[in-house]
């Protein structure tokens, strides 16, 4: 063990040759002191840092080695959705009439939340549309993801981030649970938002007296059918006990669209009392209605400050569809990005991108390929809404509560964390206005106990303290979580 512990200061003093020899000194040891507290072995470790206007290597250390990035590689699918399709780009959801029947065609819409699909229901209504005599149809056959088994990565199928894409992905299929005991009526509430219509939701649990512990404060849930439409709840709650709030993903994307359509349409007025079906809209009808998204610059925002799994592979499915048509296809938003890739000299390969979000066992990538993606995004057209779209140190998104001694504004960097796996990629400006790209992967077991996080601060701290060479230096990072 003492021999893989050993890291070489020698490499690292090397690769840091362009700085001067003080500044080397000080990313060297900063760097070596951490990686040996946090008994982090030095393969398991790789980072670069490059000058972002020279487009210099900086620093490096096992900067080819491919790695699992976890949710860094939002990066990549977000610059290559900006570069290629602009920041303007919208998606459109899609009503028609067909006689009888209500269509309701997905277009890919990443971010159709409920306040949002309140708003398509409206106008719907102010179309003139006040009953629907026949069934409500969906139509989701924009894309064509791969049929996943929602709980092969880790075993939890109903978590917020094991969502599966679909051209008509509503509320990201979520459902909130809101749980309390009340001592007027001695009952225990379940409240649920939004209340689909084709959600059965039993509670069994027993109000309970005295203190919130042991079995008066153990209640159990659980999705009890393989369509997950209804659920359980058990157990006992005493009136002590805190309000406990949770949220589950339920149904199916066309069952949930339809379920919580048909609550908001029927709260609006509108009569329906007809079906589901899922099938395709015939060619040529025309369109009663067109909803359109949040412009893809906001969506690329939401997804790298908010690190949005679902998001990011609505992205990579888009990205096919628009260069290969519909189905849109993981496989073909692959090709896309490798073929863009290519036209802007940009090297990729070997690279595996599977889903685009990172939430994956098979994606890697070097720290050196993922660098030059944000160098080219520095240098791009839509730099400032690339840009923009990170987590700022401190401040908001994923970085919100790290790092908050760090200059506002100074630190933008994309995270990312699965078991085993820690990173950090984005961009550090120097109180001197000098922009350096950060990029550290770090693929072991003790990443799962924090063990990455201060080696990933140590960089950017060091280049904070590098630059200005004769001006204060920056505040040190506050320690990780």
């Amino acid at each position: 063990m003492r021999g893989a512990m050993r890291i070489s200061r020698g490499v690292l003093h090397l690769c840091l040759a362009g700085l001067s020899a003080p500044a080397t000194l000080a990313v060297a040891a900063t760097v070596t002191q951490t990686m040996a507290a946090q008994r982090l072995p030095s393969s398991a470790v790789s980072f670069v840092i490059l000058e972002a206007d020279t487009d210099r290597v900086v620093t490096s250390h096992n900067a080819d080695t491919p790695r699992s990035p976890a949710s860094t590689i939002k990066t990549v699918t977000t610059f290559a959705a900006l570069d290629l399709l602009g920041p303007a780009y919208t998606w459109q959801t899609r009503a028609y009439l067909q006689g009888p029947d209500l269509i309701l065609q997905g277009g890919g819409d990443p971010y159709m939340t409920l306040e949002r699909w309140w708003s398509f229901v409206q106008g719907l209504r102010m179309q003139g549309l006040k009953s629907i005599s026949g069934d409500i149809v969906i139509d989701n056959s924009a894309f064509s993801p791969p049929k996943e088994d929602p709980s092969a990565f880790d075993g939890r199928p109903n978590r917020s981030y094991n969502v599966l894409p679909d051209a008509l992905m509503v509320n990201f299929q979520s459902i909130e649970f809101k749980l309390f005991a009340d001592p007027e009526t001695r009952q225990v509430q379940v409240l649920i938002s939004p209340a689909p219509v084709n959600l059965n939701v039993e509670n069994r649990i027993h109000f309970a007296t005295g203190r919130c512990s042991g079995s008066a404060g153990r209640v159990d849930f659980q999705v009890a059918s393989p369509q997950w439409d209804r659920v359980v709840f058990s157990g006992s709650l005493s009136s002590q006990c805190a309000q406990r709030t949770f949220a589950r993903i339920l149904l199916q994307p066309a069952t949930y669209a339809f379920g919580t359509f048909v609550r908001l349409w029927r709260e609006s007025g509108g009569e329906f009392n007809g079906k589901l079906r899922i099938e395709a809209a015939p060619a040529g009808v025309k369109p009663l209605f067109a909803f359109d998204s949040l412009s893809l610059g906001e969506i690329v925002r939401l997804t790298n400050k908010h690190s949005s799994n679902l998001m990011a592979r609505h992205l990579l499915l888009t990205l096919g569809k628009e260069r290969y048509g519909e189905p849109a296809s993981e496989e073909k938003g692959s090709a896309a990005i490798a073929e863009w890739s290519r036209a802007r000299g940009l090297d990729l390969s070997a690279v595996d991108l599977d889903n685009g979000s990172g939430l994956s066992r098979s994606t890697h990538i070097s720290v050196l390929q993922m660098a030059k993606i944000l160098n080219a995004a520095y240098h791009s057209r839509f730099a400032p809404e690339y840009m923009a779209s990170f987590p700022l140190a401190g401040l908001d998104g994923t970085l919100r509560s790290r790092m908050k001694n760090s200059p506002a504004g100074s630190v933008r960097l994309k995270t990312g964390h699965l078991d085993g796996v820690s990173g950090i990629a984005g961009y550090v400006t120097t109180a001197a206005g000098k922009t350096y790209i950060v990029v550290s992967l770090v693929n072991h077991a003790r990443a799962d106990f924090g063990a990455a996080e201060p080696v990933h601060e140590a960089l950017v701290n060091s280049l904070l303290k590098v630059e200005p060479s004769s001006g204060p230096d920056a505040p040190s990072p506050r320690a990780p979580r």
